[in-house]
């Protein structure tokens, strides 16, 4: 089995609920995950554009992961997509394209329930909806975006059950996408 690269992107992941128990978990198993946390290697925001592209270079299989609030990605997300997705490396030259097919896909941690993710819910738009900026960044340049995986009602249905079953779920995910 290939390695997964899983980029955890947590401003705060020692005080995470779901996100850590997640990392936790993928801990358990070096030889197929390997993790790597932004926040902790850049905690400046400063960040070293040729080694993050070297890095994603390595890889077929990637799962960017992160708590969604204020309906996106903590920033430190798109400072990454945007410093890191280069012309000439990701996409517009013939030497670029660097993620061509590599699978792609999100793993995101939820405050709400997602019935309020609907056209009739609190929120008016679907998740779908609301990642549609990712999906679009990673087709733009030529990545194989894959359907994401994500956890609803963090904030009012975290109960210890239903985290881990999160984490079965995930690491189930995980080995099919």
């Amino acid at each position: 089995m290939e390695k997964v690269l899983v980029v955890v992107i947590h401003p705060n992941l020692k005080e995470s609920v779901v996100n850590k128990r997640w990392v936790e978990a993928l801990s358990k198993w070096p030889d197929h995950y390997v993790i790597h946390d932004l926040y902790a290697l850049y905690p400046s925001g400063n960040i070293d554009v040729q080694k993050e592209q070297m890095l994603m270079e390595q890889y077929e299989r990637i799962v960017f992961q992160f708590p969604f609030y204020w309906f996106s990605s903590p920033p430190l997300l798109k400072k990454w997509l945007d410093e890191v997705l280069t012309h000439g490396w990701a996409y517009g030259s013939q030497s670029g394209y660097k993620m061509k097919d590599k699978r792609v896909t999100l793993a995101i941690s939820v405050g709400v329930d997602e019935a309020e993710y609907s056209a009739d819910g609190e929120y008016k738009y679907t998740m779908q909806q609301l990642t549609a900026p990712f999906e679009l960044t990673f087709r733009y340049i030529k990545a194989d975006f894959r359907p994401f995986f994500a956890f609803y009602g963090l904030e009012y249905f975290a109960t210890p059950d239903r985290i881990e079953g999160s984490v079965e779920a995930y690491m189930n995910f995980l080995n099919t996408f």
